[in-house]
């Protein structure tokens, strides 16, 4: 095994379950995130040749798995299915607040992707909102817009939820 590959192993590794769980965030389905995260890294092994900061992986990692997620979503390929048919895709919530971490992963799904890459961005992966910006190659006013219209598209769903 070369180096380079070692090198990509271990860092495969150490990040991907990290990764995942942020892929899963985003979509709301543990098989499509699967594949988020096999694309992501299918994409970073044929660039790690070329990456000069391996420091600044974790970075580059995301950013490349938020824009894979949102490439998908433009480019409409998949058909988006509802997360509460899936009861095999749920996390394991904790005994005591389930119900409320289930209500709040199937109103995620529902907030508009780009709306939801900002959030797991900003509240999951606890990014400044500049270096949200820079993933998302875009603004910091877009990235404040952004979280200020998912945090109230996600409050809406669920209120409607709590109205069941």
């Amino acid at each position: 095994m070369s180096d380079r590959d070692a090198a990509f192993e271990a860092y495969f590794a150490a990040r991907s379950d990290a990764m995942r769980g942020t892929a899963y965030l985003l979509c709301g389905d543990w098989h499509r995130a699967e594949d988020l995260v096999q694309q992501t890294f299918t994409k970073l092994y044929l660039a790690w040749r070329r990456i000069q900061r391996h420091e600044a992986m974790d970075n580059y990692t995301r950013q490349t798995l938020i824009r894979t997620f949102l490439s998908e979503r433009r480019r409409g390929w998949f058909r988006h299915e509802s997360v509460e048919s899936q009861a095999t895709d749920r996390a394991a919530p904790s005994a005591d607040r389930a119900d409320e971490r289930l209500m709040l992963l199937e109103a995620l799904v529902k907030v508009p992707p780009r709306q939801r890459a900002v959030l797991v961005l900003r509240y999951w992966e606890d990014q400044s909102v500049e270096q949200t910006a820079a993933l998302l190659d875009c603004s910091t006013g877009n990235v404040k817009s952004q979280a200020a219209r998912g945090l109230a598209t996600l409050r809406g769903l669920l209120e409607e939820e709590k109205v069941r």
